[in-house]
């Protein structure tokens, strides 16, 4: 698994380095290292090779691993308390809270496979979680503007959570970051265009 953790050894022998290498880079800040309570230094799997993608003649990291590891650390920042503090949050019940939570699962996959493909069928999928957005919104009494904040909630979670995985991954910002961040925001853009369009439809068709 990407996110276990590894001694200093087991990091040396990912990397194809001598242990005396990691111990020297960690020192000087240039690997992501983390301390047990004992003060033995631990390395997470996937920050690691991370940041061995960027050291390797500056090929491009790859987005999609960047968007799972960002998924996997995103619980701090879509936490129950957060959510409580959103006023369209506070419309809901229970039954709707638990539906919208499963709309933020929609739009973490649907970015994972708009990477996947290269950006085909992009609009689709874009379509199709918008529409979900929208209709989720409609059903439970959010108008058109709470719609559009409950996404950009979600939305800019993962884009926090994104960076959150570079710089613990001392990945420096740049082209990497750059193009990735457009493509979240181009797919993510999209979602939302299509969202309101949505919305405004059911409107006129049921106001």
């Amino acid at each position: 698994m990407d996110d276990q953790w590894l001694s200093l050894h087991e990091a040396a022998e990912l990397l194809g380095v001598h242990p005396s290498t990691v111990r020297a880079w960690s020192n000087k800040g240039i690997l992501p290292v983390h301390r047990t309570q004992g003060g033995h230094r631990r390395y997470k799997r996937s920050e690691v090779l991370l940041w061995a993608d960027t050291m390797r003649g500056g090929q491009a990291i790859e987005p999609v691993s960047v968007i799972q590891a960002a998924v996997r650390n995103i619980r701090l920042q879509i936490s129950e308390g957060r959510l409580e503090a959103e006023a369209w949050y506070q419309k809901l019940d229970e039954d709707a809270r638990a539906q919208y939570r499963q709309s933020a699962r929609s739009l973490f996959q649907g970015l994972i496979n708009y990477l996947s493909s290269d950006g085909d069928e992009a609009s689709s999928e874009a379509h199709s979680i918008g529409y979900e957005y929208a209709s989720r919104a409609r059903r439970f009494g959010l108008n058109n503007v709470d719609a559009a904040r409950a996404f950009l909630f979600f939305r800019d979670a993962l884009l926090q959570s994104v960076i959150q995985v570079y710089q613990e991954a001392n990945v420096p910002s740049g082209q990497a970051w750059g193009d990735l961040l457009r493509k979240v925001n181009a797919f993510t853009d999209m979602i939302l265009l299509n969202l309101l369009e949505t919305y405004r439809a059911m409107e006129h068709a049921n106001p």
